[in-house]
């Protein structure tokens, strides 16, 4: 397949770029500067120039592409209003694209929307609709399409996708416990977050794009809950540093923007997913990155 992808010089994106080329698709990936087209050129791909808010060149690839992967995001956490807003624009305009043709649309989603006091499932529909949503509600937008005539694919991506080069969330709490003495848990720790290497995380992103039917909620989960604690103790033992709690008042003084997350619970099952597409993650788990010195430029 000729398959268009957003965020494809992005962690995720990067990986399931390779995925794509090593399983034989011709893949096109945007690309906002010279550097992303130069990396995208060098594994192959063709760069398509643009960047979320170009919605001529979202449209352009969509209309060149046999399906399309949509893993860009501002992740703009000064401004959220801002990332939801791309967010929804990038979405509509690539489904109006897709509108009719039955062509494959994967794109991220997020699992901080589910927190429900359990691990959710693929069954559970996303809370969030509307332009002032989180992510602009653009999980309910997409799957609105599937009547059409797209085949929509929601993938629900673990809090941490996690490996060697990450700088999501995982990285903030390193960087974090360096700066402060202190590798922190929120309250007695005990909420959880799933998780799931980016190897793993691509190849299911592939095999969605093969195999998914229209309206498929996917789980893009390895590890179901590693609770917070149990993170903070693993940087610890990386940086040599006590792992303590932190008082919910003051998580965001220690842990900056993030420390409105990490007492969250964003654990998931991923048992319909996995049985769906015979999907068994084989990556390191995040302890076991930890561990191996993955997060070491954090």
């Amino acid at each position: 397949m000729r398959v268009f992808v957003t965020g494809a010089t992005g962690w995720i994106g990067s990986h399931t770029v390779d995925e794509l080329l090593a399983a034989g698709h011709q893949v096109t990936g945007l690309a906002r500067s010279d550097a992303g087209e130069t990396s995208l050129r060098a594994k192959g791909a063709r760069p398509l120039r643009g960047d979320l808010d170009d919605l001529d060149a979202l449209r352009r690839g969509t209309e060149d592409a046999d399906a399309v992967v949509h893993l860009a995001n501002k992740h703009d956490w000064a401004n959220p209003a801002e990332s939801n807003r791309a967010e929804r624009a990038a979405v509509e305009t690539l489904a109006e694209a897709l509108t009719g043709s039955d062509r494959p649309f994967v794109l991220a989603s997020g699992l901080a929307s589910l927190a429900l006091g359990r691990p959710s499932t693929e069954s559970d529909p996303s809370p969030f609709s509307g332009p002032d949503a989180p992510r602009g509600g653009a999980e309910n937008l997409a799957l609105e399409y599937v009547e059409r005539g797209v085949r929509t694919i929601a993938a629900r991506f673990s809090p941490t996708v996690h490996g060697t080069g990450d700088h999501g969330f995982i990285a903030y709490l390193v960087a974090a416990a360096r700066r402060t003495g202190v590798s922190g848990y929120v309250g007695d720790g005990t909420s959880a977050w799933s998780a799931v290497h980016v190897d793993d995380a691509a190849r299911l992103v592939r095999l969605a794009l093969e195999q998914a039917p229209a309206g498929t909620r996917l789980h893009v989960v390895a590890e179901e809950a590693v609770t917070t604690r149990a993170i903070a103790e693993a940087i610890g033992r990386h940086l040599n540093l006590p792992a303590k709690p932190v008082a919910a008042e003051d998580a965001v003084d220690h842990f900056g923007f993030i420390g409105r997350f990490f007492a969250l619970d964003m654990s998931a099952s991923s048992a319909v997913t996995r049985a769906a597409f015979g999907w068994q993650p084989t990556g390191p788990t995040l302890a076991e990155d930890l561990a191996a010195g993955a997060y070491a430029h954090a």
